[in-house]
């Protein structure tokens, strides 16, 4: 386990859908609530008002360990008539569920359909909130507009909850050293990124960015696309 894993929380609505995770180790995702794919090392499981005393939280989760791409009708072979049977799911294998102790709960009474978050945060988290932050979201979203310029970043994500945490980080190894950008470092060297959703920030954050990379080298040849 890292830090950094991503981990995929998934809602369980149905005593029959948890009795295949428990036996049968997978749990579906329509491909349309994910149609770029499924990206998670590991697989958490939310459990709504079906479940009593369960209600409301998440009570376990697995390693991933495999994955396909298959119609519903295939995965559930016995609701042949679902008007859905013929529409394609991600099928997420993974190993022995493990029990979250203590589960984390949804103590503002969220909405809950999938949460994408990092080993970091979920192995801390005791309500949903701690699950997200508003650094990492920012961070995602340089990360992604470096990449279409041809620059590879490592990011380092806010454990949230974590105590002395730096902040969501992106690291890119250039010729003459690392350009680090991030929302809470205390480093002057860093740049600072600022978490706003605006795109005038993002503009000038990865404008920034690039700067800071061709002063430092550029990207050496192992790190270019």
């Amino acid at each position: 386990m890292y830090p950094e894993d991503r981990v995929l929380v998934g809602v369980i609505n149905r005593k029959r859908d948890f009795d295949m995770a428990q036996t049968q180790h997978w749990y579906r995702v329509p491909q349309g609530q994910a149609a770029q794919g499924i990206y998670a090392e590991y697989i958490a499981l939310f459990f709504s008002r079906a479940f009593g005393e369960l209600n409301g939280a998440i009570h376990y989760y697995a390693r991933r360990t495999g994955l396909e791409l298959v119609r519903r009708r295939d995965l559930l072979p016995d609701e042949p008539a679902h008007p859905r049977a013929d529409a394609l799911y991600h099928k997420l294998q993974f190993g022995e569920l493990r029990r979250k102790d203590p589960p984390i709960v949804n103590g503002d009474r969220r909405v809950v359909t999938f949460i994408h978050t990092t080993w970091d945060r979920f192995s801390q988290a005791r309500d949903l909130s701690d699950l997200y932050s508003d650094a990492d979201t920012f961070v995602d979203r340089v990360f992604h507009a470096l990449e279409g310029q041809g620059v590879r970043a490592e990011r380092r994500w806010d454990a949230g909850t974590r105590a002395g945490n730096v902040g969501a980080t992106l690291v890119i190894r250039c010729a003459e050293g690392m350009v680090i950008a991030s929302t809470g470092s205390h480093d002057e060297r860093a740049i600072a990124l600022p978490m706003c959703e605006g795109p005038d920030a993002l503009r000038a954050t990865v404008a920034a960015i690039l700067d800071e990379v061709r002063k430092h080298g550029g990207l050496p040849a192992s790190r270019r696309r």
